[in-house]
């Protein structure tokens, strides 16, 4: 049977989704991206207490897109290019980004692993997950106007975010190479280790994560992510409104029991309440 590439296991309550095209740098086709629409659905339902994402090897996170023509979804875009076919591009950039968009809108947080280079669509999907743990040799580029192209895994919008629009454009628009300590000074990176210790790093600070409450841990999610495109107002209320809703869920009686009795909380899992 053919190797999934996209891989998933479960370690201690935290998913590992890994990128498993190795000799082609993990690079993105359409089997990628249908694979990771399938393991985004069974994360849905798992309900871990973290994600962390990374690429297969040592040489790459993700080279991003593949342009190669064996990719259906690059032949897709060079005949939208020949027939000036609109409808054909938007087609082909709704899937690319559809996917995305879902795996990253899972309600826990998400680790980007950085082993290697996260080139292209590979920097930008790792720019929009949560965290970012990177190897000491691991290399961001924003790639894309080297091809004539721009950001379209979402990014670009991420990154303005991330790190301010005026070092976002010099990111994207000179697409200059950017390793593991400059990443960290620009807010790019979380935190840097050894190249072999990428996933064990990530490991860690998923169960330092996993071990809170999951409904607490979620509701803080939500609010920082919101607050992204907020006001501050917009995100004062959001959080006041998300504090309500977590005290309301009696998850506190776990973690105020345990302080009180000198033990370590076991906070039960995360039940998608039933509609």
């Amino acid at each position: 049977m053919t190797e999934p590439v996209v891989e998933l296991t479960v370690i201690d309550r935290i998913a590992i989704v890994t990128f498993n095209r190795p000799d082609r740098r993990n690079a993105m086709n359409r089997d990628v991206l249908d694979q990771l629409v399938r393991v985004t659905a069974r994360l849905k339902k798992e309900s871990p207490r973290a994600v962390i994402l990374t690429g297969k090897g040592e040489k790459a996170f993700s080279a991003g897109f593949d342009v190669n023509l064996d990719n259906p979804m690059a032949m897709g875009m060079f005949e939208a290019i020949s027939g000036k076919d609109r409808e054909k591009a938007q087609v082909l950039v709704n899937r690319l980004r559809d996917a995305v968009d879902g795996f990253i809108a899972l309600p826990v947080p998400i680790i980007a692993a950085v082993n290697g280079i996260a080139y292209g669509g590979g920097a930008e999907i790792a720019a929009r997950c949560d965290m970012r743990v990177v190897g000491q040799s691991a290399v961001f580029c924003f790639s894309e106007v080297t091809l004539g192209l721009m950001p379209d895994f979402g990014g670009g919008s991420k990154l303005s975010k991330l790190i301010g629009p005026a070092r976002a454009a010099d990111l994207i628009l000179t697409a200059r190479k950017v390793h593991a300590e400059e990443a960290l000074a620009l807010g790019l990176a979380n935190r840097i280790c050894g190249d072999a210790d990428v996933l064990d790093t990530a490991l860690a600070l998923g169960r330092s994560i996993a071990k809170n409450g999951p409904r607490a841990v979620r509701s803080a999610l939500s609010v920082i992510r919101q607050s992204m495109n907020q006001t501050l107002d917009d995100s004062l209320a959001y959080e006041k409104q998300q504090t309500v809703s977590l005290i309301l869920s009696g998850e506190c009686l776990h973690g105020v029991a345990a302080f009180l009795e000198k033990r370590v909380p076991d906070f039960p899992d995360f039940v998608e309440p039933q509609t």
